[in-house]
């Protein structure tokens, strides 16, 4: 009996005691996340480099715990998507200017360090290793495609910061990042690279630019090389305004390119580089021109087009391998 009355009194209670540990649960003070921490929340359950699967960036590789490579952002989409892998710093390694109010816009610092194919030089990889070092993170690096400058790059950061780092694996991950063996200067970082000593790390100024000043030439070359990816589109959607992006004009497109070739062959820059690097300037401008007029004909003939085409890629990729590669 004094059993059954104390099991009564139990189940009695039970409700009360249930409530009351629901209640302690919901007025305990949650674990604070920190907005500045530095490693991703998975890292020491990954195997690096780890694909990313976003919509739009490309080549996106959690490279370490607290570093990402990558394609550089232009939409605001893509801001939104580093958002959401708790990006808070932007390395731009590309000539382009970007976009440091959109990314502050979603809490995410942008630095600007410019590299060029030919290579990185051991003070700006200091630089870069220096910037990566004092920033709020996870870091993500990019170049334009995310492919040779900004993995080069990369490399180089963890050369620079990871004593256990060797340069085999600098060249592995460059070879899964895509980085062409014929830009030699990037290719071979990991074997010329000389690895500062922590001394020589902290002595790197920490006054990194947002926009750095670009070249001129350069400028007009970076023009270029986004006038063409806008081309691509362009003739993937049949030589139309692609319905995914209403603000290309292909005619214009087109104009484009010719006016940037025109105003690079005009420059001192590129007049050191010879009289050879001249003529591919002009002759590139009159090819883009053949082009632009084919865009705008009407009707717009598709075999034209696709020469047209073909005869400007075969002349970039010509002057790449002469002067650029």
């Amino acid at each position: 009996m004094k059993r059954a009355g104390l099991f009564l009194v139990s189940i009695m209670l039970l409700p009360a005691i249930t409530l009351g540990v629901i209640a302690v649960i919901l007025v305990l003070p949650k674990k604070p996340i920190d907005p500045a921490s530095r490693q991703h929340p998975y890292a020491p359950q990954l195997q690096f480099p780890v694909p990313i699967q976003v919509n739009s960036l490309h080549n996106m590789f959690l490279v370490n715990a607290t570093l990402y490579s990558g394609s550089g952002p232009v939409t605001e989409g893509s801001f939104i998507e580093l958002q959401g892998q708790q990006i808070r710093t932007i390395i731009s390694v590309d000539g382009s200017t970007p976009d440091f109010a959109m990314a502050e816009k979603y809490g995410i610092r942008y630095i600007h360090i410019p590299v060029g194919y030919n290579g990185i030089p051991d003070e700006t990889a200091y630089k870069l290793a220096r910037a990566v070092q004092t920033s709020s993170g996870p870091v993500y690096v990019h170049c334009h495609h995310g492919k040779h400058r900004g993995p080069a790059a990369v490399a180089a950061i963890q050369l620079c910061l990871d004593p256990n780092y060797t340069p085999q694996q600098a060249t592995d991950w460059m070879k899964t990042a895509g980085t062409d063996p014929k830009y030699r200067g990037l290719f071979n970082l990991p074997q010329t690279l000389k690895r500062p000593s922590p001394e020589q790390l902290a002595a790197v100024p920490t006054d990194f630019p947002k926009v750095a000043a670009v070249p001129d030439l350069t400028r007009h070359m970076v023009a270029v090389d986004e006038r063409w990816d806008h081309l691509k589109v362009v003739k993937a959607a049949d030589w139309k305004t692609p319905p995914d992006h209403p603000d290309l004009d292909p005619g214009h497109e087109a104009l484009q390119l010719v006016e940037h070739y025109r105003e690079a062959a005009r420059l001192p820059a590129a007049k050191q580089k010879g009289d050879a690097f001249v003529a591919m300037l002009i002759e590139a401008e009159n090819a883009a021109l053949e082009m632009e007029t084919a865009l705008r004909a009407k009707p717009i003939n598709p075999d034209t087009l696709a020469k047209a085409f073909a005869g400007n890629q075969a002349l970039c990729a010509s002057c790449h391998e002469k002067f650029r590669d």
